[in-house]
């Protein structure tokens, strides 16, 4: 009886470790369910999360986004700065996107990114320089317009905007201060002079500019041109520091060969004429200024008009005007700074704009009765 009661509790023992090795098994898988549940639930919500994160911030979104990347950032300091204005979502997330596309070298400078832009926009916008998504539509301002033809023939016929709302934005005088600080290498004192009749004349730079907004503000507009100008002259400016000359000096020199200018002509030679003629302290004489002083579009010009007096007319004062008489286009700008070595000092153009250069009076009318006439 007593081994049997022996057996029995060892028996019963051994019942009972097997019931807690079941409870165990039982907790073990519950726990391993659970742990597996929620690594599963962790592992989806990470994927969406990284997903949705690789995604545009909204897709819909026209609104844009001034964002400007400073010489020397790093990619960690541009994924910050993209996430500040909200134009990316995760700036971690975007780090490993960027190494894992192996994409480096981004390059410094403003840019006008959207929400709807999509990684790879973004990133090839970084490393181009250049904003790569559609826009709405485009504006083209030619070259050779003064600021009244562009209120007229670009803002009022492309946008919401009348001439007299232009005209009255680029003339403010608050507004102009503002930009002399945002643009200080570009609009200097230059602008403010007391003969200038418009501060901002030959500082929109011509060319057809992308539009990512229904309806954009007249100052996102002037300062997209704005932009152009100073990112073409830029390159010249170690030049125009080393010849002493400043950015509105290059402005109105091309001005006045942009406006002389015809399909045909040669903007280097007709900038040695004037060159030339400075140098012999001639007057430039050119039609175009004069034209410009008396405020109206005119197909000719009389004799009585050349006697206009007026701080912009090249006939009754000699050297440049005091300011641009018109929005010059690169080929003019080039101009000006590569100008071809000649003798001439007069030039003209006949009706289908072939120019005749001469080095003397003389030939200038032989010039002109042969091809011009009276």
């Amino acid at each position: 009886m007593e081994k049997q009661s022996k057996k029995d509790v060892m028996f019963d023992r051994m019942k009972e470790k097997k019931k807690e090795v079941r409870v165990v098994r039982r907790i073990v898988l519950i726990v391993a369910l659970v742990l597996l549940v929620v690594v599963a639930v962790v592992g989806w919500q990470a994927y969406s999360y990284v997903t949705d994160a690789l995604e545009p911030m909204d897709p819909d979104s026209e609104k844009v986004i001034d964002v400007e990347v400073p010489i020397g950032s790093n990619l960690d300091s541009i994924a910050a700065l993209l996430e500040e204005n909200e134009v990316i979502k995760d700036a971690r997330i975007y780090k490993y996107y960027v190494k894992f596309q192996n994409e480096s070298e981004f390059q410094a400078g403003n840019y006008g990114l959207t929400q709807s832009m999509t990684l790879e926009e973004i990133t090839e916008s970084l490393k181009t320089g250049k904003v790569y998504h559609e826009p709405l539509y485009t504006i083209n301002v030619p070259e050779g317009l003064t600021l009244e033809e562009i209120a007229e023939r670009v803002i009022a016929e492309k946008t919401d905007y009348s001439a007299e709302q232009f005209m009255e934005q680029v003339q403010d005088e608050t507004y102009i201060e503002e930009l002399m600080v945002k643009y200080p290498d570009l609009l200097t004192e230059d602008i403010k002079d007391e003969d200038i009749k418009f501060a901002l004349e030959g500082y929109l730079f011509p060319a057809t500019y992308p539009i990512y907004e229904e309806n954009p503000s007249l100052t996102v507009l002037i300062e997209q041109m704005l932009d152009a100008t100073k990112a073409t002259i830029e390159p010249y400016q170690s030049v125009l520091q080393e010849q002493e000359k400043s950015p509105h000096w290059l402005l109105t020199f091309a001005s006045l060969l942009e406006e002389e200018a015809t399909a045909k002509s040669d903007r280097q030679t007709i900038a040695s004429v004037f060159y030339n003629r400075m140098d012999q302290d001639m007057p430039l004489q050119t039609d175009p200024t004069v034209i410009y002083a008396m405020g109206e579009h005119k197909d000719r010009l009389f004799n009585s008009d050349y006697e206009f007096e007026d701080p912009y007319s090249t006939y009754t004062n000699k050297g440049l005007p005091p300011g641009p008489i018109a929005a010059a286009g690169a080929s003019s700008i080039e101009a000006v700074l590569d100008p071809n070595q000649t003798d001439y000092l007069y030039f003209l153009a006949d009706s289908e704009g072939k120019n005749y250069f001469s080095t003397s009076y003389e030939q200038h009318l032989q010039y002109r009765d042969e091809h011009i006439g009276n």
